[in-house]
């Protein structure tokens, strides 16, 4: 008996050794992340998650990746730089994560570059401005339609200094007021270029701290300086500070807007309601037919479904499709490849155009997009709150680029907004 139980034993261990390989081939390929899930960038970091468990689910329904399901594996980096590098440092060395990609944001992204970097791995980035510039990192990939990392920057800003030399008669000043942080610098930077290019004097440049609440003093500042253009470059809740300020100021200007992050949002659009009628802004996507690529709309119709339940942007049409995109790039870069390695990834990368729900995108040798893809738009004839009627993008005119300009550009601002 003793000699038929060490027998079974042996065949038993025999049996599970030869099904080793198999059991670790079906265990999932993990995909690392910090994200916003609370904190003052909260709003938008939860949104982007929702689209990425969507991918996630979309992608193990199809039977994963290499034979394997796939998981993400995040954490919560509540809105604040500092956090990242620690949360990265336990995906990659605790956590050990096939694949990091970053969560959303420059201020976000930029403190994971170091800790990613270090360990020489792939990274695919998702709304970080002109980063790479910075540092030249040859595994850095940005799913940001803001072109080349080169003038990425400058591009940010293109469209709306575009739309002030158009003017009649022509701006001839103009005030910056930035928060004093990584996005904001590096927007800032561009639109002084995008100044010098377009002619303006200008007559204020302060930026404020992140701490700021109280944004009526800025404002007031840049009406005793009489610009005919105001530029701003902020984050999503000094967005809804400074139109407020607006509005309280009673600020006269032509035209006001620029890299203002948070007009682009639901949650922020019904907040401002007609507050936001004449400003003109930046954005990525908007409903029309030229920007209907395939699987976008099923794609907002389930996210949609979803963050009702979340409490998240409900239309979705800023970062969502985006947050989904940077992840159809890295699956099908895996199955294109047919390895994890992160040499012959970031390699597929560089020679494949990919085709996901925000068009095609291809990636240049410092891993931005090729082209910049960025759409300039005014508010107006916004009524009230409701969700409604920013569905299909009626109270939104496009300015710019000109191949799908929706309107002209109505100004003053000052007549506008009151």
């Amino acid at each position: 008996m003793g000699f038929v139980r060490l027998a079974g034993a042996v065949a038993l261990a025999f049996c599970l050794l030869c099904a080793g390989p198999a059991a670790r081939a079906a265990d999932p390929i993990t995909i690392g992340f910090g994200m916003a899930l609370t904190g003052n960038i909260a709003a938008n970091g939860r949104a982007a998650l929702i689209a990425m468990k969507l991918w996630e689910e979309d992608t193990n329904k199809a039977g994963g990746l290499l034979g394997r399901p796939v998981k993400l594996v995040y954490y919560d980096d509540q809105s604040t730089p500092p956090n990242v590098p620690a949360i990265y440092t336990k995906l990659l060395d605790v956590d050990k994560v096939d694949i990091v990609v970053s969560g959303y944001g420059t201020n976000m992204t930029v403190p994971a570059m170091p800790v990613v970097m270090a360990h020489n791995r792939m990274f695919m980035t998702l709304f970080a401005l002109g980063i790479n510039a910075e540092f030249n990192y040859p595994r850095f990939f940005g799913m940001i339609p803001a072109g080349p990392a080169a003038g990425a920057k400058k591009a940010f800003s293109k469209g709306f200094f575009d739309v002030a030399k158009g003017m009649t008669p022509p701006a001839r000043t103009v005030a910056i007021v930035s928060a004093d942080a990584e996005a904001s610098r590096n927007a800032v930077e561009g639109a002084l270029d995008n100044i010098k290019e377009a002619g303006l004097e200008i007559v204020y440049n302060r930026s404020y701290p992140p701490a700021t609440t109280d944004y009526s003093p800025i404002v007031r500042s840049v009406q005793a300086a009489h610009a005919d253009v105001l530029y701003v470059a902020s984050y999503p809740a000094d967005t809804v500070g400074i139109v407020n300020a607006l509005h309280e100021v009673g600020l006269k200007a032509r035209l006001v807007g620029g890299s203002m992050v948070g007009p682009q949002t639901t949650s922020i659009k019904t907040q401002l309601g007609p507050k936001l009628n004449g400003l003109v802004v930046y954005n990525f996507w908007l409903p029309t037919p030229a920007t209907m690529y395939p699987g976008i709309e099923d794609f907002l119709k389930r996210y949609q479904a979803e963050a009702v339940k979340e409490g998240v942007d409900q239309l979705g049409y800023y970062l969502p499709p985006f947050a989904y995109a940077y992840l159809q790039v890295v699956g099908d870069a895996i199955k294109g490849a047919g390895t994890l390695d992160q040499d012959r990834l970031t390699a597929w990368i560089h020679a494949h155009t990919f085709h996901t729900i925000v068009g095609d995108v291809a990636f240049g040798p410092d891993g931005d997009w090729m082209q910049a893809k960025i759409l300039t738009e005014q508010f107006h004839d916004v009524k009230g709150n409701d969700v409604a009627q920013f569905r299909d993008g009626k109270v939104e005119t496009l300015l710019e680029p000109a191949a799908l300009q929706s309107g002209k550009l109505v100004e003053p601002y000052s007549n506008i907004s009151h």
